[in-house]
């Protein structure tokens, strides 16, 4: 039986370092992607580095068009096609955290420009990867879109955001331990097609969050560069599989049916880094050393320090199952009745 080709996307330029952010001119020249730029960016992000972006545009033969965008939504993605081809730019940039990097993948793939992915959070795993993730009223909605042409990411922008924020990139690296397992998972029982050079990629990235947990807990500008890194190589892993399979698996489930019902409550990567402790434990793996790595880096390991109540936790893990029913985890297709999730939750010590 003729299988049919796998085709890979991936990104043609990374650059990881201090200061980086001045060598997007430089990158767009050298990549040959035209004169006209859009940059899709958030009020916030501008008023930090919009100064420099200005100037190092001004004095390169770029011009370009800034909209700052509010929420990640399918509505004011598609709002902004109007303005993509009023001013039909050569290249799209998306500058900031995963909003304004969601948006501009999702009106590259539509319109077929190619997009820079400059971000300034270390947040979650979308930096690279060839999936937006946008809300349609009150779900979140994966979009099949395509990896950026190039990467830059600023290390001394990066270090400059809230350490919550930084931690939380951990967060979403840890993830792949049990999506990596939930993919395994879907190989055996539903014959799913699985990749293990993408799946051991995306456990690399887990693995270097465990070994480098101290450094990371003292954000050093070392430990920033091992999540950005391991971010980076997660949504590469993303881009050879061919889905997100190797990223996002029940913990991400979880996470999802946590917005649902406490209406996002905390950090994306907070959300599955606890979802990864109590999914780790219904995979029969060692949920404790997951708790104690997220611990030692100050990630939330319980429902409390998340900000939510021990009844929310319940209720998403009800019903994780239901919002991707297509994606088999070891949630399995009816998930887990309301004793057995507030079983898993009290053994893992996420409730009291």
């Amino acid at each position: 039986m003729r299988r049919e080709p796998h085709v890979i996307d991936l990104p043609k330029k990374v650059v990881v370092g201090e200061n980086v952010i001045w060598q997007i001119p430089k990158v767009i020249q050298e990549l040959r992607l035209g004169r006209k730029a859009l940059i899709i960016t958030g009020p916030n992000v501008w008023g930090l580095v919009g100064k420099a972006i200005e100037e190092m545009m001004s004095s390169s033969n770029v011009s370009y068009e800034v909209i700052k965008v509010s929420k990640p939504t399918l509505g004011e993605a598609e709002g902004l096609n109007e303005a993509l081809n009023k001013f039909l730019p050569d290249l799209i940039i998306g500058l900031g955290g995963g909003k304004p990097i969601d948006i501009a993948k999702y009106l590259s793939a539509n319109s077929g420009t190619p997009f820079i992915s400059v971000p300034t959070t270390s947040s979650h795993d979308g930096i690279a990867s060839p999936f937006a993730s946008l809300r349609g009223g009150s779900r979140i909605t994966s979009v099949l879109a395509k990896p950026p042409v190039a990467v830059i990411a600023d290390l001394s922008v990066i270090a400059s955001a809230p350490a919550r924020v930084i931690k939380a990139g951990a967060g979403d690296l840890i993830a792949k331990f049990t999506a990596v397992l939930d993919w395994r998972l879907a190989h055996r029982l539903k014959g799913e097609y699985y990749g293990d050079y993408s799946a051991q990629l995306a456990l690399l990235s887990a693995k270097h969050v465990v070994n480098y947990s101290d450094m990371i807990s003292k954000l050093s500008l070392e430990g920033v560069r091992v999540i950005v890194e391991g971010l980076i190589s997660s949504s590469v892993a993303m881009c050879i599989a061919g889905s997100s399979r190797p990223a996002s698996g029940s913990e991400h489930l979880f996470s999802h049916a946590l917005d649902s019902i406490a209406n996002y409550p905390a950090l994306h990567g907070e959300q599955v880094g606890l979802g990864t402790i109590m999914m780790s434990y219904l995979h029969g793996r060692e949920w404790r050393k997951i708790k104690k790595v997220l611990k030692k880096i100050g990630l939330p390991t319980t429902a409390k320090e998340l900000g939510v109540r021990d009844v929310d936790v319940i209720e998403a893990l009800t019903i994780a199952h239901k919002i991707r029913t297509e994606r088999y985890t070891i949630l399995g297709e009816s998930g887990l009745t309301y004793e057995a999730a507030e079983k898993l939750a009290r053994e893992t010590e996420v409730i009291d």
